[in-house]
């Protein structure tokens, strides 16, 4: 069956293409087309179940209804949900969703950027990797709209929305102190260089130095991201045996407390009883988990809402030139993983 045009729809109500054009774009009342008219325009679409030409519309009017998402590593739940939170928003707005994963290669994430702009998306949300930050500066250079999401970069001025990384770190290591424990080691990930990594490495030492605990160095391990689960089992063996002798372990994501828990499991190590584990970025599983595990959560659906937002109010008012700083608050989640356990409610 033929699909209905917008001169099908025109002709059956006996006005012309540009009245129901105008009608479909909300552009009625200011045409002065009464309301009785915009509504018959609107049922008639209903009845002839008329579907506009999305990509027909976007070339006369410039724009193609499409955002670019360029996350980390969409295999981590973290980003997952990031997608979804965006996904299922853009559809309120209007418009489609093209994602991307970078995993965590900065030269992939270019490639992305620049193919992403080759396919004509009205935006992008990006979750960067880079470090030069080269197509960043040209992003902004160019005046193209573009928000980053769960990290920032600190020397260039851009839309970002971001949780309290280093305050969340801070918590949950306080949190250990509390409970006793001195000798905390600390598991980072490369690249190094990221926001994320650096707040989060700089709560962990916050918390010791208000503790007047002495800051270690060698208590601080840093895993490759493309190794992971190999890193981490050898770096275990080094914080676990004299002379570090570590009693308790912040981690910096999800990611990397699984792969603790795999190892602990093969080294015959009991959590909490044989060392406490707590980690930045929590996850469904860790909830039903034995143990549960500590974590400290982020406000994923409200990062997605809040970068979109701010993404269509850029695509929206070009001449805007003034940038949000969005930085959420993260939430403490005591479970059993930590040891002497002690509710946060």
């Amino acid at each position: 069956m033929k699909k209905p045009t917008l001169a099908d729809v025109a002709k059956s109500l006996g006005v012309s293409k540009t009245l129901v054009s105008l009608v479909l774009n909300n552009k009625g009342n200011e045409k002065g087309i009464s309301a009785e008219t915009q509504a018959r325009v609107k049922d008639k679409v209903k009845e002839l179940n008329y579907k506009a030409n999305q990509f027909a519309r976007g070339l006369r009017m410039g724009k193609s209804n499409t955002i670019g998402l360029i996350v980390a590593d969409i295999s981590n739940s973290f980003y997952a949900k990031i997608c979804r939170s965006i996904e299922d928003n853009a559809n309120k707005y209007g418009y489609n969703l093209i994602i991307c994963s970078s995993d965590e290669n900065s030269e992939k994430e270019s490639q992305l950027i620049q193919m992403l702009i080759d396919r004509k998306v009205d935006g992008l949300i990006i979750s960067t990797t880079q470090e030069k930050n080269e197509d960043i500066i040209l992003l902004k250079k160019n005046s193209f709209p573009f928000v980053l999401i769960d990290r920032y970069l600190p020397k260039i001025d851009t839309n970002y929305v971001v949780v309290d990384n280093k305050e969340g770190s801070k918590n949950i290591v306080n949190h250990l102190i509390k409970l006793g424990n001195k000798r905390i080691g600390h598991l980072t990930i490369s690249p190094s260089h990221l926001s994320t990594i650096k707040d989060r490495t700089a709560g962990y030492k916050e918390a010791l130095k208000e503790n007047n605990i002495k800051i270690d160095s060698n208590l601080i391990r840093e895993i490759s991201y493309e190794n992971l689960v190999v890193d981490v089992y050898r770096e275990l063996k080094i914080l676990l045996s004299p002379p570090l002798s570590i009693n308790s372990l912040f981690v910096a994501n999800n990611n990397i407390a699984v792969a603790c828990l795999e190892c602990f499991k093969e080294m015959n190590i009991r959590v909490p009883q044989d060392i406490a584990l707590v980690c930045f970025d929590d996850i469904d599983a860790f909830k039903i988990c034995y143990p549960s595990i500590t974590a400290v959560a982020q406000p994923i659906e409200e990062m997605g809402k809040k970068a979109l937002t701010v993404l269509i109010n850029q695509i929206n008012n070009p001449e805007n030139t003034s940038f949000s700083h969005i930085e959420l608050p993260t939430s403490l989640e005591v479970r059993r993983s930590c040891g002497n356990f002690i509710s946060n409610l």
